[in-house]
């Protein structure tokens, strides 16, 4: 059932996104590079502003179309840090970026409608990065059709099922009850991001992954977060550290499969592996 669907670059729509009043193609496919600014973060956080202008820079040179900035840690085991907080070091964040790139496309990783709206109004950001897909703040929805942004719409609900079939069937369920729900609010433009690590076993990571081409059928840009995640290290017996062979893998995976954005640590290696897959499907 799931083996004849869109299976490359090739076949993959064209998407545009509305970021503040400018499109993003998304043809070639874009890198959102990952600015944490989190203490906590499981792999790779800058701290301090000298640190934080290095990776602003980092990230711009190196050919991201997108910085995504988090302030709270979702790995898992983690305690969120309060509001308040999160609101204190994205906005200490966001100065840096919009001082040091002040024309970048921004997107803020956060599951809080307050904070979102914090950096949307106040510093421009374009983009709603929520890793709960609106299930731990129900403002969320609302809130992102009020600003009339982007909006990343992550899932992290638990699936019982093992098969491949079952489990798609139930992906496709859920997410798609909560396109038309954002639909009928009046958003616009929605990133469906598969949302690894999140509420899924291991097992579970690498039927999605096998099965990614599917989730074309939800007819939207499809954004893979992978990078260094546990899918990866714990496979390999390895660590967060050790992790970037893994990632480039399950990167030309996901871009073979029709992926519009890699959110990665590491942007010139994604941004390389794009550049081999495109040549691989004779679209250099």
């Amino acid at each position: 059932m799931y083996g004849n669907k869109r299976k490359n670059l090739s076949t993959a729509s064209t998407f545009t996104l509305n970021v503040g009043g400018k499109l993003l193609v998304l043809d070639p496919p874009a890198v959102m590079g990952i600015l944490n600014v989190t203490p906590d973060s499981f792999y790779q956080h800058h701290e301090g502003a000298e640190a934080v202008r290095q990776r602003i820079r980092q990230i711009q040179a190196e050919g991201a179309a997108i910085i995504d900035v988090g302030a709270c840690s979702t790995r898992p085991g983690s305690t969120p840090v309060g509001e308040e907080e999160e609101m204190q070091r994205l906005r200490g964040a966001l100065e840096l970026l919009r001082a040091e790139a002040p024309e970048a496309v921004v997107s803020v990783d956060t599951f809080r409608a307050s904070v979102a709206r914090m950096c949307c109004e106040e510093y421009g950001v374009q983009i709603v990065n929520d890793i709960s897909g609106g299930s731990l703040d129900k403002e969320m929805f609302r809130t992102v059709a009020e600003l009339g942004v982007p909006y990343v719409l992550t899932h992290c609900t638990p699936i019982a099922e093992t098969d491949d079939a079952t489990f798609m069937a139930s992906f496709l369920r859920d997410m798609g009850g909560k396109v038309e729900e954002l639909h009928d609010m009046g958003v616009c433009d929605i990133l469906l991001d598969p949302g690894f690590g999140f509420g899924k076993t291991l097992e579970q990571n690498y039927i999605l992954m096998r099965n990614l081409e599917v989730l074309h059928e939800l007819h939207l840009p499809l954004l893979v977060g992978i990078s260094h995640k546990s899918m990866i290290y714990r496979l390999l017996e390895t660590t967060p550290d050790e992790a970037l062979g893994g990632t480039t893998v399950l990167h030309t995976v996901a871009l073979q499969k029709g992926a519009h954005i890699l959110r990665v640590h590491e942007v010139k290696e994604a941004m390389d592996c794009i550049k081999i897959c495109r040549m691989l499907n004779g679209r250099p």
